[in-house]
């Protein structure tokens, strides 16, 4: 790659992002959250809080929130219930809320190390319909983890033994073992295994393991499993994650957020997301991330930080994400399915995932992009929006200013155009972490250079999009991977994880597509230290290259498939490969 071309391609615009700690000190008011009653001494800053929040809503100057340094505790039946939807998670009829910082401009949170606490199924923080809102040097944690946790002390006669962590909570009645922290009584509905040193057992297959409920409590805080662990590649001294699927709230929600700065914030845990935004735009990280709290194998129940229909840029560096049960950043738009078309200009749309609905997609005077859903190829013409009708939270009606392009209609699908991020991804450590490392489905520039990706147990990148299952959309047109370490990933499979970086749409008749969904990706000048498993797989894609990337080949873990390094598949058009 021409390296002055790179030069020029990195040049993605950044956010200007406006904290309080750039205000003139004269101009900003000082809250000492002690002076309103929120201490580490109070076994419930709920009530406090709230008034804290209120007194930085009201004041006309920039404020700045000021937390002592020590563990706060805050309990879900003294936060505030908002009615909110929220992407990518089980849709709840109401979310606890801890912090709601809901209408705030110009704050600054300063932490100064602070640990915030939580006590039950709640949402610990909320920035809504907020500008310029900065958090710093603070950490979210739960009483309870989400998950428990189990070392294997003996397999034997078809049973496994595991000794529970004194963090766990969970309950074993009438033969069966449930999930029972703050509250919920869950079935364990799989397993994921983690070595001594911290990394994910490399099961060269499905990293989910099925697990079983049945179970008897035996002495000293361990529970015998109906299951030989040997026969799913475990030994003893192993550590076992038990968990379902369920997600009921992140730990951290931007929703309608503009120019939001976290840093140094820390995520131990969360019962979804760590951090998810949804219709916000600027968001820059810097520093923290999800990361192991001490004596704790998992850090979140899903992915680290995921962006759902947001614009602007998003500008993550200097963190790290470990042990998460899902990727480190999922960056996507969200495609609705066009039921039936009422006339020329009006159509009806739904909502398609269970879990992604409710939240507004499009408004009056934005621009959409039409997806034939069969093919996913991209109509060419932009329609502007005249009116949305919300007729209940998973359909909507749409009226055009003009008309449908021709050849749209009921089983396509659509996004809005005017909401996709640029991305910039960089000297980032991601690790130990189930599924994937980074998913991006944005048009908009991608920048992902001089991160570590380290034993992550699916893909280390992937490039997705589909309109017949998750329905997130946002084909790829300016990606450069560059300058990164690939450590030992893909040491387990996961949807749409067949090589490190895997190029993946979900495209139903890719036979009868014209033009390819992604293009324009560079992988370039990357480390690859690896056992015999894909470097490259692509799927309609074009022009993409991969070039003078050094690979090392550490044959510690069984291969997977073939072992061949490029897997380049249908619907690919000028694909430059060499190692």
């Amino acid at each position: 790659m021409n390296p002055s071309r790179f030069l020029q391609a990195l040049a993605v615009p950044v956010a200007v992002v406006c904290s309080a700690a750039a205000f003139a000190v004269s101009e900003t008011r000082i809250l000492h959250a002690a002076e309103f009653g929120v201490t580490p001494e109070s076994q419930d800053n709920g009530e406090a809080v709230l008034n804290l929040l209120k007194a930085a809503r009201e004041s006309d100057a920039p404020c700045r929130i000021v937390f002592a340094a020590g563990e706060y505790h805050f309990r879900a039946e003294s936060a505030l219930p908002m009615h909110l939807y929220i992407s990518n998670h089980d849709q709840q009829r109401i979310h606890p809320v801890a912090l709601p910082l809901v209408k705030m401009k110009q704050l600054e949170v300063c932490g100064n190390g602070a640990r915030f606490i939580f006590h039950g199924k709640m949402l610990p923080i909320v920035l809504m319909d907020s500008e310029s809102v900065t958090l710093r040097d603070l950490s979210i944690d739960y009483a309870e983890p989400f998950s428990s946790e189990g070392r294997i002390t003996e397999i034997s006669g078809g049973y496994t033994t595991l000794e529970m962590s004194p963090a766990s909570r969970y309950a074993v009645e009438n033969g069966l073992f449930l999930l029972t922290n703050n509250g919920r009584r869950d079935r364990v509905q799989c397993a994921l295994a983690f070595e001594a040193d911290g990394r994910m057992v490399p099961t060269g297959r499905y990293g989910d393991m099925a697990w079983p409920s049945a179970a008897e409590s035996l002495p000293g805080n361990r529970v015998r499993f109906a299951t030989d662990a040997r026969k799913k590649g475990l030994t003893p001294g192993q550590t076992l994650v038990l968990r379902s699927y369920y997600r009921p709230h992140p730990g951290m929600l931007l929703y309608r957020a503009k120019d939001t700065e976290l840093h140094n914030v820390v995520f131990h845990d969360s019962q979804g997301m760590a951090l998810i935004a949804q219709r916000s735009e600027n968001i820059t990280i810097r520093g923290g991330g999800c990361i192991r709290a001490r004596g704790r194998m998992h850090t979140t129940a899903a992915d680290a930080t995921h962006f759902s229909n947001c614009r602007g840029h998003i500008d993550v560096s200097g963190a790290t994400y470990e042990a998460m049960m899902d990727d480190a950043i999922n960056v996507h738009a969200t495609c609705l399915g066009i039921l039936k078309v009422e006339k020329p200009g009006t159509f009806i749309a739904r909502y398609m995932h269970g879990q992604a609905y409710g939240f507004e997609v499009m408004q009056p005077g934005e621009q959409l992009q039409f997806i034939h859903g069969p093919t996913l190829e991209l109509n060419p013409r932009l329609c502007k929006v005249a009116a949305v009708e919300v007729l209940d939270p998973r359909h909507i009606r749409v009226t055009l200013e003009g008309e449908l392009p021709e050849g749209i209609g009921a089983g396509d699908a659509v996004e809005n155009a005017d909401w996709h991020p640029s991305v910039s991804f960089h000297h980032n450590t991601v690790r130990h972490n189930r599924a994937r490392g980074a998913l991006f489905t944005t048009p908009r520039p991608v920048r992902v250079y001089d991160n570590h990706f380290d034993h992550t147990h699916g893909s280390a990148i992937l490039l997705a999009g589909d309109a017949q299952g998750w329905y997130e959309s946002g084909a790829c047109r300016d990606v450069i991977i560059t300058g990164n370490t690939f450590r030992h990933g893909l040491t387990g499979l996961y949807q749409f994880t067949d090589a490190l970086i895997a190029i993946c749409p979900e495209v139903r008749k890719i036979d009868l597509q014209k033009e390819a969904y992604h293009r324009n990706i560079s992988i370039v000048a990357n480390k690859f230290i690896t056992h015999r498993v894909p470097l490259l797989s692509a799927t309609s894609a074009e022009k993409v290259e991969f070039k003078d990337n050094h690979v090392e080949y550490h044959d510690i873990y069984p291969q997977i498939g073939e072992g061949a390094p490029f897997l380049i598949k249908k619907g690919c058009h000028q694909i430059d490969v060499t190692k």
